[in-house]
């Protein structure tokens, strides 16, 4: 997280992490993901050592135990990416499993999408990219997207109306 940080700070995106251990053990990892990933944690960290906040948001199962020395066995831990707007509504959860590793670019993406869909009245298609076309919102009037999109758009079906990204 800590190296794909600029690409948070440059879409104006405020990291914060939900640490399960107590926070005098925080320190200790964190030189051990500069040592292994390169970079510290370099956002503000919440200690979560009660479990209180996960288990509230439904990050970790009720009958997960607090413990100051939590194993390998027994080291499930918050593994979910939470977005949440600027409006302080929840926009996305993403809950990752142990085994898998968090993937940051699709983070990044739903940012972007985020961002674009809050300032143009327009929707992205699966697997959209930064660039690509977008649709047309439903809640836009043809009357409307006809003043919006003069040069007009595609439309493969009478409620798509595809149209290049807004700038």
């Amino acid at each position: 997280m800590a190296n794909a940080k600029p690409e948070f700070d440059q879409r104006g995106v405020k990291i914060i992490g939900l640490s399960a251990d107590p926070t005098d053990k925080h320190a200790d990892w964190a030189k051990d993901i500069e040592e292994t990933q390169g970079t510290a944690p370099n956002y503000p960290i919440i200690g979560d050592s009660d479990l209180e906040i996960a288990k509230a948001y439904d990050m970790l199962p009720a009958e997960a135990e607090a413990s100051d020395d939590r194993t390998p066995v027994d080291n499930q831990t918050v593994r979910n990416v939470v977005v949440v707007g600027p409006d302080k509504k929840v926009k996305l959860i993403l809950a990752y499993p142990m085994t898998t590793g968090r993937n940051f670019d699709e983070v990044l993406r739903v940012i972007d999408s985020l961002q674009l869909t809050a300032n143009h009245k327009v929707a992205t298609p699966v697997n959209w990219q930064q660039g690509d076309d977008v649709i047309i919102a439903g809640s836009v009037s043809d009357d409307e997207a006809k003043e919006r999109y003069p040069d007009g758009w595609e439309s493969p079906k009478p409620y798509i109306r595809i149209v290049p990204q807004p700038k």
